[in-house]
């Protein structure tokens, strides 16, 4: 009996040795993909600081002044100046739409009856 026991427990031991290496493995490579994903986070955020920078620098004030000069023929674009914009007071809104009356009701010397009673 107690030389079964040994086994049994020599068994246990080696199962969890093999459980263990497994899960260590699982572990490293788990943290080699995270490491990989850092690194990929970081070169976005480098060509997104990079995209940006380049987007100010094409949308420069001066640049697109001189490009729609160029262009003016083709796209008759010009100078943005104060006198072009509007104050919102000047904006004309539509009015919504009034529903047509349906349920009518006509009015007596003192009492409120529906159009379908009054008459």
């Amino acid at each position: 009996m107690r030389g079964f026991l040994f086994v049994v427990a020599a068994l246990a031991v080696m199962g969890l040795a093999f459980w263990a290496y497994q899960e260590n493995y699982k572990t490293q490579a788990t943290m080699r993909e995270t490491r990989d994903l850092h690194a990929q986070i970081g070169a976005a955020h480098e060509r997104l600081g990079m995209l940006r920078a380049e987007w100010a620098y094409l949308n420069r004030p001066d640049r697109l002044a001189d490009l729609a000069e160029l262009n003016f023929d083709r796209l008759e674009l010009l100078p943005i100046m104060p006198e072009a914009f509007g104050r919102v007071d000047q904006i004309i809104y539509p009015l919504p739409p009034i529903a047509p009356i349906t349920n009518s009701v006509t009015l007596s010397s003192g009492t409120i009856l529906p159009a379908d009673d009054a008459l």
